[in-house]
């Protein structure tokens, strides 16, 4: 809406540009205030985003609930497939959150195992840092985990490319290092443009 607001004075000569930022400032006004609202105020929160709505309560299917939201049991059971859900005898709790997606909350004998339930203690492994995306060195996640580009280097060599070759390298906090190459004809289209570039340097060299 606000880049049809702007358009507007653009496209036609006749209409003075203040014309056009006036409603776009009252626009963006009314949508800070809005948001604003939104986070002060659980009751003008409830009337613009609505609340949550418990579909499935204790395993019953609540219809009246099912009716206020407008949806149907098709519907309903396509949003438990789309959570890989496919018997409603399986489910505790389901409940529709103001966005539009349900959150499924299984029977206590059908939810996944953990290895908490094994007494097993679980390690974190940490968030995985992108090295290199593209055959680009990411150099700020380098400094992040101490290392240097040189580091990076001899750890792809061990996969037999070079970081321009690379399409994706990553690390994680317990040092597991990820490779893969780009696939051979991404890189002989780029050694195909480094080549092109080369020639018409070396060309304009030559007539200059």
């Amino acid at each position: 809406m606000i880049a049809n607001l702007a358009t507007i004075p653009m496209s036609e000569t006749g209409v003075p540009i203040f014309d056009g930022i006036i409603p776009i400032f009252g626009l963006l006004t009314m949508h800070l205030l809005i948001a604003f609202l939104n986070m002060k105020s659980m009751k003008f929160r409830r009337i613009v985003c609505g609340k949550p709505e418990i579909l499935i309560d204790k395993g019953k299917i609540d219809e009246v609930a099912l009716k206020r939201e407008r949806m149907d049991l098709t519907e309903l059971e396509e949003k438990l497939r789309e959570k890989n859900v496919f018997n409603f005898e399986d489910v505790d709790y389901v409940i529709l959150e103001t966005n539009g997606e349900i959150s499924v909350i299984m029977k206590p004998d059908k939810r996944p195992a953990v290895p908490a339930d094994f007494g097993i203690e679980a390690e974190f492994g940490g968030i995985p840092y992108d090295l290199i995306l593209d055959g680009k060195i990411m150099y700020d996640n380098l400094k992040k985990i101490d290392k240097d580009e040189k580091w990076l280097i001899k750890q792809v060599k061990k996969f037999k490319t070079k970081p321009e070759e690379v399409l994706i390298a990553t690390i994680n906090e317990k040092g597991s290092f990820f490779c893969q190459k780009k696939t051979t004809w991404f890189i002989i289209v780029l050694l195909l443009n480094k080549t092109i570039l080369l020639v018409c340097f070396v060309k304009n060299t030559i007539l200059n």
